[in-house]
């Protein structure tokens, strides 16, 4: 993993594992390695004000430690600020596993990963993303009970981020369009995996115009032909004239290159870290005109069922739970154009606020 030599010689401004860990406030990070099982992994807690910090593990072939760290550095925070603004006790963490999911995942590694998790004795609760299955779970909860979205249980959080994503996309249409109806609108979603399956299946159901686009060819066909979807190219995603644009892939793809070709009124998906720089990419989506639903306000469905899990509550709570999302995400958009803030700013301080206010409540007396 990523070595720091000499670090009693290394001021921590120069180091650039703690320059990131300040940068965005974390608390800890955990590097796991283990030559036996192939284990490579980084495990992230931003914040526990609000409880033990809840996040998944995703499993990804990065291109470098760096790039591993800066995501899960990134995603860990966007858990914390996605807890707080869902009204849930929970803190925020994330965990990255460096590698090949369909090819170098086995009962070992898992087991391996589970036993760091369980090093941290409950300050991080894991769960699957990207790349990791609920059977992956099972897998780590033989070595650590820190662990939800388990088969039997919550399970499989998909379904619940899915509808939570589309009922905050409603929010946006009915802001931006004077109807929540998305009956013949013109839906892209990028990125047809778990989540954004289930979110091409409540799009057809309304009669929405749909347009997919992901780098597994036979997802893609599967999908295009169950829902009637039409598959564009994965060059040719931000050429497409659409209403909504849903990414529900990887982060960062508003960019500066993305913005000016992009042809949407609405960007509303389940990825994660969708604007490449907050404080660049959001300003400008509102100057161009676009509501943009804060990703870790509109992907909340997915911890909620996790943290129904946690609670030990009935699944039927983590969809009515899930519903809440379309007023949270109406209250930001309406706040954004009453304040002339971006959307990503208000939904900032939301969480930022509740963090403030619960923060004091735990002082000692």
């Amino acid at each position: 993993m990523i070595e720091v030599k000499n670090i009693q010689d290394t001021s921590l401004a120069e180091n650039p594992v703690i320059a990131q860990m300040s940068k965005f406030n974390h608390e800890q990070l955990l590097f796991c390695n283990d030559n036996e099982t192939g284990l490579k992994a980084i495990i992230a807690v931003h914040n526990t004000v609000l409880g033990p910090a809840l996040g998944g593990t995703r499993m990804w072939m990065y291109n470098n430690e760096m790039d591993a760290l800066t995501d899960v550095l990134r995603l860990s925070r966007g858990m914390t600020y996605k807890n707080a603004i869902s009204g849930l006790n929970l803190g925020g963490g994330k965990a990255v596993i460096i590698g090949d999911s369909r090819s170098m995942k086995s009962e070992a590694l898992f087991r391996r990963f589970g036993k760091f998790v369980n090093s941290l004795g409950g300050k991080y609760i894991t769960a699957e993303d990207v790349g990791i299955s609920p059977i992956d779970m099972t897998w780590v909860n033989m070595e650590t009970d820190h662990v939800v979205g388990l088969p039997g249980k919550s399970g499989d959080p998909s379904p619940v981020t899915a509808h939570g994503v589309y009922v905050g996309m409603k929010a946006c249409a009915h802001e931006q369009y004077g109807t929540d109806s998305l009956s013949g609108k013109k839906v892209l979603v990028q990125g047809v995996g778990h989540v954004g399956e289930y979110l091409v299946a409540s799009l057809a159901k309304e009669g929405a115009k749909i347009y997919i686009s992901d780098i597994h060819e036979e997802t893609l066909k599967r999908v295009a032909s169950t829902y009637g979807a039409t598959v564009v190219g994965i060059n040719e995603v931000y050429d497409v004239d659409m209403d909504i644009y849903a990414p529900c892939a990887l982060g960062a793809t508003v960019n500066d290159d993305t913005l000016s070709r992009l042809k949407c009124s609405i960007i509303a998906g389940a990825a994660n870290n969708q604007l490449a720089n907050e404080s660049v990419h959001g300003v400008k989506v509102m100057e161009k005109g676009i509501i943009y639903a804060p990703d870790f306000a509109l992907n909340a469905g997915g911890v909620i069922n996790c943290y129904s899990e946690v609670k030990s509550l009935q699944s039927s709570w983590a969809l009515n739970k899930a519903e809440e999302i379309y007023t949270t995400i109406s209250n930001i958009v309406k706040r954004s154009k009453n304040e002339g803030i971006p959307t990503y700013q208000i939904a900032n301080k939301m969480a930022e606020e509740r963090i403030e206010a619960i923060g004091k409540v735990k002082l000692p007396l």
